[in-house]
């Protein structure tokens, strides 16, 4: 029986998502007709088992629909950012040989670029909801349809995820479906469960886009797939995240530090405004984030803060509990499903405790990016270890500890300098909001620190601020770390996953005009 199939029948009027800025919510009964009556369309179109679609939507109740919908039909489902450019989507559309594209009227401005530019070429084209000009109704397509019926057996279709692209065109990550026979067997690991607590009982809010592959996961698989209930923000605003965790009795979340700082800068009396004691697991990652950050949102939210280390690529994954943080501050956990941690040098020879080298895994499965073989080979060592490409430490224990990502660094008359540790200390002054550490031309040292700084308050006296951070640093940080250069910004360029933009931030602030 597929998955929402058995939700449906043990409680049909169950709401599986909750959309409350749109005054939608989807029971599990509607979502197993609804996936039914799409994938008897996908079908109809022609789309063999193994084939797959891509998705230009916003949170919206078709995205989920979809996702079940192509999970019955045995087909591949790719979402797409909303920030892609239209050569960007073209890529993505060739590489994933998509056959089919559908997408939200409310991203009418890419969607409609996407044909003036030419690059969804001739493959059917539908918009969900209301419509879009140039592609056909998907509503009206689903009419012919009208209610559910039997399927054919078809292997269980799944994602096929693409990288954020933070360093270059996104990378495809495309794994193997279930067969039909085994469509009742998990097509993951299933150690999170027992580690946050979710079950059928689980109010889970997503404050992300459900394209990225974390928020995807979470609030699809892990809620919805597990019989609990997903409420679905249209757009992340922390006001109305603290009252939505109140009014729908939110269980658990899902954010990143970029969220958290928001979240920290409301004023005292509005945070307090909301019953926040059903929230019992607040899981983040994504990026490094702060201790100061964290410790603020711990001493706020008590210990129920989850931080894991991970990729789409699925080599290996670290996880730090609340305990763990509040014992080993900035740590992002030790491994878990039996994989093993190395800390490498540049020649794959493995350092000792204490050594920023790159982080590697042993045991996890392999994975291969889509299409790109030389991309695969790089992300391995010759011992088979795998890698993200970011750097860190552990400690004797076995704790990880990230530095920065390696294209990140910074190389400053032949020294490394980790940004993570230059923004970490700027951020214990309280009147910083944000912060990101840049290496820029120096013409004596290569490269010199530089560092952008969003002020809590933007009304606040930047020379004041600056001889106050000037001081801080020279307090926590030796020479070679401290900023040489200071600017002050009103927002950070980031990813809809909540990563820096660094290479943005470098062409914002840094390009000669």
């Amino acid at each position: 029986m597929a998955q929402i199939a058995r939700w449906a029948a043990k409680f049909p009027d169950k709401v599986a998502a909750h959309f409350p800025d749109r005054g939608i919510a989807i029971t599990f009964g509607e979502l197993d007709a609804r996936a039914n009556r799409i994938a008897q369309w996908l079908i109809g179109l022609g789309l063999r088992p193994g084939e797959g679609i891509a998705m230009l939507m916003d949170n919206r109740p078709e995205f989920i629909e979809l996702v079940y919908a192509c999970r019955r039909a045995g087909l591949y489902y790719t979402p797409l950012s909303v920030h892609l450019r239209p050569a960007e989507v073209a890529y993505m559309l060739g590489d994933a040989a998509a056959k089919a594209i559908i997408v939200s009227p409310g991203l009418a401005e890419l969607a409609t670029s996407l044909l003036r530019e030419g690059s969804i070429g001739a493959m059917p084209r539908f918009a969900v909801g209301e419509g879009l000009d140039g592609y056909a109704g998907f509503e009206a397509a689903l009419a012919a349809y009208p209610a559910p019926a039997d399927l054919p057996p078809r292997p269980v279709g799944r994602e096929f995820l693409y990288s954020s692209g933070t360093t270059g065109l996104p990378k495809g990550i495309k794994r193997p479906m279930l067969e039909w026979e085994k469509r009742d067997a998990p097509d993951w690991d299933m150690t999170w469960k027992s580690l946050y607590g979710f079950d059928e009982d689980t109010v889970y809010l997503s404050p992300a886009p459900l394209y990225h592959a974390a928020p995807h996961g979470y609030a699809i698989r892990r809620t919805i797939g597990e019989g609990g209930t997903a409420v679905i923000m249209a757009k992340f605003d922390p006001l109305r995240a603290l009252s939505l965790i109140d009014s729908y009795s939110v269980t658990h979340s899902q954010w990143v530090p970029t969220m958290f700082a928001r979240l920290l800068a409301l004023p005292g009396e509005e945070r307090a405004r909301f019953d926040l004691s059903s929230h019992r697991c607040a899981i983040h990652a994504a990026a490094p984030c702060p201790v100061a950050v964290k410790q603020r949102m711990m001493d706020w939210w008590g210990p129920i803060l989850w931080e894991y280390y991970a990729g789409s690529e699925g080599v290996g994954t670290t996880v730090a509990a609340p305990q763990d943080w509040l014992a080993r501050p900035g740590t992002v956990g030790r491994p878990v499903n039996g994989v093993a941690l190395h800390i490498c040098d540049d020649d794959g020879r493995e350092l000792p405790a204490g050594q920023v080298g790159r982080i590697c895994f042993e045991g996890a499965p392999r994975f291969a990016y889509h299409n790109a073989p030389e991309k695969t080979a790089a992300a391995y060592t010759a011992q088979g270890w795998a890698s993200l490409g970011d750097l860190g430490r552990v400690d004797d224990e076995g704790w990880l500890f990230l530095s920065d990502r390696r294209a990140d660094l910074i190389l400053s008359g032949g020294v490394n300098l980790y940004p993570a540790e230059i923004e970490a200390a700027i951020t214990r002054h309280p009147a910083v909001a944000e912060v990101a550490v840049v290496g820029i031309p120096n013409d004596d040292f290569g490269e010199q620190v530089h560092a952008v700084v969003v002020p809590r308050d933007p009304r606040a006296n930047q020379a004041v601020l600056r001889a106050e951070l000037d001081a801080l640093c020279r307090d926590l940080l030796a020479g070679p770390k401290r900023p040489r250069s200071w600017e002050f910004a009103e927002e950070l360029p980031r990813s809809e996953a909540g990563k820096l933009l660094r290479r943005i931030l470098k062409e914002r602030y840094l390009t000669p005009s």
